[in-house]
Order: C-alpha cells, then structure tokens, then sequence
C-alpha cells in the first residue's frame, strides 16, 4: 500500500477566463468510481449550454481507477491534461470536470493543452489539499474507572481516538502509524499498569 496520497480539502469551483473563454473547473473529493460518475453527471446538468463539459478522475490510493474525457475537444487536448495535473500533483479519488463557455476566439491544440491542465491546477491551489497517511487501526479495551483518564491520556500524546464504545468494557478504536505501534504498546502498558486489552486490525488512511 502507499504511505501517503493527497486528495481534495473540500468540493469546490474555481473559474479562470482564457481568450474570452469561460472555463470552471469544479472538483470533487471521490470515495468511488461510481461517485465520480455521479459527479460529473450532476456538473453537466448544471451547465446543460456549455460548449464543453470535459472531465477527469483518479481513484485509489494508488491511482488504479484513471479516466478522462475530451467531451468533444479535439482528442488529447482536455481530458488527458486534466488527468496529467492531477496525478503530477499526486491527487487520488478526485474528480475534476472543467465547464468551457466558448468566447469566438479559437485556443489551438496546445492553448487548449495549457488552459484545460492550468486551470485544475489553479482550482487545486484555489480549494486546497490534504494529505492522508496509511495507519493501523488498533481496539484498545480497558475498564470504566480507568477509561476517561486513558482517552485524555490518549488525546494529550496526539494519537487519533477514532471511536469509543461502552459495555461491559471500554472500546476505544485508535489510528497508529506502524512505527508507532511497539513504542504505544509499551506505553500502553506502563500507562495502565498492564490492565488494558490491546489488539492490532487492517490498515486505512486518513490523518493519525
């Protein structure tokens, strides 16, 4: 798996005029192909006039899902550079559907090349990136008179509480780093005096 992969802050438009062009590149963070379909059929229903409604989408952490559509512009001039943008910026399940109001005057294969590529850069700049790092999800179970002190405990050495239960224990789920995963449980265990339960899971992403 990638350690790390950046992908979109927030949905978002940004609009830039070329040559009397109107382009607006909207983006969108992706769990899934099937929502980055959804996401360019919802942006040409917004623009059902525009001259060209041109699209590109990576998904996985390791950009395994790659489409791109020129939408009518001549083939390699739209699509492909938005993809090329996104994945020289190193973005993963995002979308990005560039909207072309044509303004008369005509941009040639390579300003079309430029403005298409540029102005996903631009919105990239414009809406900001997060970066997500793999981890390890781990269950940490530990009895209610030492549970509130142990969450603090957790919280104040900056580790991702991601959920906590309660029953007949305490369930706390945490996100770790895999280097970090020795090093927490010796300091689990001096922490509780060895009476919490500690058990390693699958590995996700996100900012533990």
């Amino acid at each position: 798996m990638q350690e790390q992969y950046r992908t979109l802050a927030a949905e978002g438009v940004h609009e830039s005029e070329i040559n009397r062009s109107r382009f607006l590149c909207a983006l969108a963070p992706v769990a899934t192909e099937a929502e980055a379909q959804e996401f360019v059929a919802r942006i040409r229903r917004e623009h059902p006039t525009a001259t060209h409604n041109c699209f590109a989408y990576v998904v996985g952490a390791d950009a395994s899902v790659q489409k791109a559509s020129d939408d009518g512009e001549p083939g390699g001039t739209a699509g492909v550079p938005m993809l090329q943008m996104l994945l020289r910026r190193e973005m993963r399940y995002v979308a990005a559907v560039v909207t072309r109001y044509y303004g008369g005057v005509k941009l040639g294969a390579g300003g079309l090349i430029r403005a298409y590529g540029g102005v996903v850069g631009e919105a990239l700049d414009a809406l900001g990136t997060v970066t997500r790092h793999r981890y390890r999800l781990a269950t940490v179970t530990i009895d209610h008179q030492r549970a509130g002190k142990l969450q603090n405990d957790l919280r104040a050495t900056g580790r991702a509480v991601r959920e906590v239960r309660y029953g007949a224990e305490v369930t706390i789920e945490i996100g770790l780093p895999d280097a970090d995963v020795t090093r927490f449980t010796a300091w689990l265990a001096d922490a509780t005096a060895g009476a919490a339960g500690f058990e390693l899971g699958g590995e996700a992403y996100g900012d533990a």
